[in-house]
């Protein structure tokens, strides 16, 4: 019983903070969709401001990794500005120079974003484009990772579509949702075929 009592209070405490207790609590960085097959889309985004930092290999990097950065968006900053989480955070490359990021507010210009007080932070802008994505379930895996990276590889081979980026992966829930329920992408910047 005190447990039921107690949970409340916990995803009380933690959007205070800026944590929603579901993916639909937070702004999700804006795209278009151009087309549709099953799991697989091809979007075009807009130009995203994001904040990023390394990430260590081993251990606990990942989590270091989001620390930093979650603690920049509540306030470790120049402006001590508070921003508003988003979704999703995206982790580019797997290899030894793999990043994460959070993707800042679409109405938050590269110029607008607050210096972070943590030098391992970096502020840049993701150039717009088209990309091929794919939508899978689970926590985060490397092996599933890679095959869900493969599986959109040879789903670009048969439409035809020419790759331009390393895979990125994003992803759209709190830790606390159920693995086999999470919202996660993988995602590929592909050419822009030419107007006739």
């Amino acid at each position: 019983m005190k447990r039921r009592k107690l949970l409340p209070l916990v995803v009380l405490g933690l959007a205070s903070v800026g944590c929603q207790a579901t993916r639909a609590g937070y702004e999700t960085a804006p795209y278009r969709v151009l087309q549709a097959k099953g799991d697989f889309e091809v979007r075009d985004y807009p130009v995203l401001t994001i904040v990023e930092t390394q990430m260590s290999q081993g251990g606990s990097g990942s989590s270091d990794s989001f620390q930093s950065l979650f603690r920049f968006i509540t306030g470790a900053n120049d402006a001590k500005q508070e921003i508003p989480m988003t979704t999703p955070v995206f982790m580019l490359s797997a290899n030894s120079d793999a990043t994460m990021a959070f993707v800042m507010p679409a109405k938050m210009k590269a110029r607008e974003v607050p210096r972070p007080s943590d030098s391992l932070l970096t502020v840049r802008e993701l150039p717009a484009g088209r990309f091929a994505v794919l939508r899978f379930s689970g926590g985060r895996d490397g092996k599933k990772e890679e095959t869900c990276a493969k599986r959109l590889r040879e789903w670009l081979a048969s439409e035809g579509l020419k790759e331009l980026s390393p895979p990125i992966y994003g992803y759209f829930d709190p830790p606390w949702i159920p693995a086999f329920l999470r919202r996660n992408e993988v995602m590929i910047r592909i050419e822009v075929a030419e107007q006739n």
